[in-house]
């Protein structure tokens, strides 16, 4: 890649740091004759040895000319800001526009920001640029980077396993969202209006309606449901009562749009990294435009100021309650994507010296930015939805969940007397796109995952691999049973795997492969060490938080209930099992890991599978051998 990358480096081949290429003198000469003899260093790629033939011709006597060439089996990013925007597309996601907002509404409104901001400096912003720091020095996708530390190589494959599990539900919400996204364009917003069937148990969430509503007294009103949760529960979703008798079979629009919104993810990934990260622009920066002309419009609308003022309120007693903080490390957690593997797939891809520390402050400033703002453009919404259906607490008219974004948001865009179509196609193409974003990166890290263990397979090959598994496995959450099995899976499949394997991440880097050496790495790349915040909160405080949240979470643990529903002993059988096999990678791979080392004691075996591979280190053959060096040195 030739030219000046964005951080101000030329290149991946120039010595841009100095002193980073001080072996490059009389007193580090690489080993060679007078006539050229090939060096050979580690490539990791394979485990191959690359030959390199240095010339004497254009080497000044005694000096060591160090080629470096491009691994050609890996991709790049086109542009620096590829990786910026493809970071910001990933990690502001729908968790920023339906759940952050009720989160901290349920949480103390104002008052959950303070615990939040907190959180993110202990936890998010921490893990986001040590995740970068190690897939970028690496060139390694999520399981592969465990070289540094071979014996924790389980927690890549659990973490593939669980973002996989998290890829497929994530497609049908895509589908809902398009189903909607398509009714918008009809003259009159299909869920405004009671069908006939619904007769006496409906009320009409239509801007037209809101005088009869007014006319009716409370004992009427109370029997009765709105019709834009009537339309998601009984046209869209089909839903059942239960899944005792089974789930059904899935909808054909629904199953349609599922095939659609993985066809747009396919060819987001045909080419890799080189044709998603062209996409990156218009992923990362449209939510934003759709999200302004929201908050305009919000703004504008009788009640909205209510509604935006009882989002910020702060409800200072609830800090001190340690659910509110509970709330704030798993609201961080999975906004920002952190422990998935997906962050340090995205920075596998960038140049050695790319400046990931500005980039790690970038998107998790933006992320918080984010979700403020769409707090206030929500619950402006939300406040006029109160203010014309006569109520005085916002928090009733808000539903929770999936049902915050299909009922309550299309609920409140119905009352809009000004082109309610208009608005709500830019609302669910919105919800589209970020979600098309975060389903790119979670699809990219199990293909960086494939390409990383069969290096000849083509991107096309292992996106379309992906994309048909993606449909045959989603079509079972666009069944009438599928938010059931939705709410289960993500449960013990993805949330509750997602501590554990984050906490033996974080041992994994911070102390098996060691701060010390994480810092020394950051050294050899950037220039720089990380300060003492980074190294005390790598070393100490972030997993004792997340191990503190794992212990609450356990201690605090209910069945699990879909709307109070109790889900059949079978059902609980499989999540436990889902669990189970989520975490039994840890010791499948652990032991895998010191069976393959060298060693005639079974001591001397685990104490290999705790150090990195002799291939561990930057990915090109020349800064590898220069890192080796670097390392000894110290």
């Amino acid at each position: 890649m030739e030219g000046r990358d964005n951080n101000g480096f030329i290149g991946d081949s120039s010595p841009s740091i100095a002193g980073q290429f001080r072996w490059n003198t009389p007193n580090g000469v690489h080993p060679q004759n007078a006539h050229g003899v090939a060096l050979t260093d580690v490539e990791l790629a394979g485990g191959k040895t690359v030959h390199r033939t240095v010339s004497p011709d254009n080497a000044p006597p005694n000096v060591s000319s160090i080629p470096t060439p491009v691994n050609g089996d890996r991709d790049q990013w086109g542009k620096g800001i590829e990786f910026l925007m493809s970071c910001i597309a990933m990690s502001v996601g729908l968790g920023n526009v339906w759940r952050f907002p009720f989160v901290a509404l349920e949480n103390g409104g104002g008052a959950f920001v303070i615990p939040y901001i907190i959180v993110l400096l202990l936890v998010g912003k921490p893990v986001y640029y040590m995740e970068m720091i190690i897939g970028q020095f690496s060139s390694r996708g999520s399981v592969k980077v465990y070289d540094m530390a071979p014996i924790m190589r389980g927690v890549g494959y659990g973490q593939m396993l669980s973002t996989t599990i998290v890829t497929t539900y994530y497609a049908s919400l895509m589908a809902t969202t398009l189903r909607y996204l398509f009714d918008s364009f009809q003259s009159i917003l299909p869920w405004a209006v009671c069908e006939d069937s619904w007769a006496g148990s409906c009320i009409p969430s239509g801007s037209r309606n809101v005088t009869i509503m007014a006319g009716l007294n409370d004992s009427i009103l109370v029997n009765r449901t709105s019709s834009a949760e009537l339309y998601f529960t009984k046209v869209v979703l089909k839903e059942l009562d239960g899944i005792d008798d089974g789930i059904g079979l899935p909808d054909l629009r629904l199953t349609l749009f599922l095939v659609l919104s993985w066809s747009l993810v396919l060819l987001t990934l045909i080419k890799g990294v080189k044709s998603s990260g062209k996409a990156s622009y218009f992923l990362a920066l449209f939510p934003y435009v759709v999200m302004t002309v929201l908050l305009i419009r919000a703004c504008t609308l009788p009640g909205a100021v209510d509604g935006i003022v009882y989002f910020l309120k702060p409800q200072w007693d609830k800090i001190y309650d340690p659910k509110v903080w509970y709330a704030a490390v798993t609201q961080c957690f999975f906004s920002l994507s952190i422990c998935f593997g997906n962050i340090i797939m995205y920075s596998s891809y960038n140049k050695f010296r790319h400046n990931v520390y500005r980039d790690a402050t970038i998107v998790t400033s933006i992320d918080t930015f984010t979700s403020l703002l769409a707090g206030c453009t929500i619950f402006g919404i939300l406040g006029h939805l109160a203010h014309v259906t006569g109520k005085t607490d916002v928090g009733n008219v808000v539903k929770s969940d999936a049902g915050l974004a299909f009922i309550s948001y299309p609920e409140a865009i119905a009352k809009f007397e000004v082109l309610p179509q208009a608005f709500s196609v830019l609302f669910f193409l919105m919800l589209f796109v970020l979600g098309i974003g975060s389903n790119v990166a979670m699809t990219s890290c199990v293909m960086t995952v494939i390409k990383d263990q069969f290096p000849r397979v083509r991107n096309w090959q292992a996106a379309s691999i992906i994309a048909i598994c993606g449909v045959l496995l989603g079509s079972i959450y666009v069944t009438p049973g599928g938010q059931y099995i939705l709410k289960l899976v993500d449960y013990y499949g993805a949330s509750s795997i997602a501590l554990v394997l984050a906490i033996a991440e974080l041992i994994a880097i911070g102390w098996v492969y060691g701060v010390d050496r994480l810092c020394k790495d950051t050294e050899f790349m950037l220039g720089h060490r990380p300060n003492i915040y980074w190294r005390i909160c790598w070393r100490w405080i972030t997993p004792l938080l997340m191990f503190v949240i794992l212990i609450y979470n356990l201690v605090t643990l209910e069945p699990l209930m879909y709307k109070q529903y109790v889900y059949p002993t079978i059902a609980y059988d499989i999540g436990w099992c889902i669990f189970a096999f989520g975490l039994l990678q840890l010791p499948i791979w652990g032991i895998y890991a010191v069976y393959k080392q060298d060693g005639k004691t079974l001591n001397e075996k685990i104490r290999n599978a705790l150090k990195p591979t002799p291939a561990w280190g930057p990915l090109d053959p020349a800064t590898h051998y220069e890192y080796k060096k670097f390392i000894d040195e110290d």
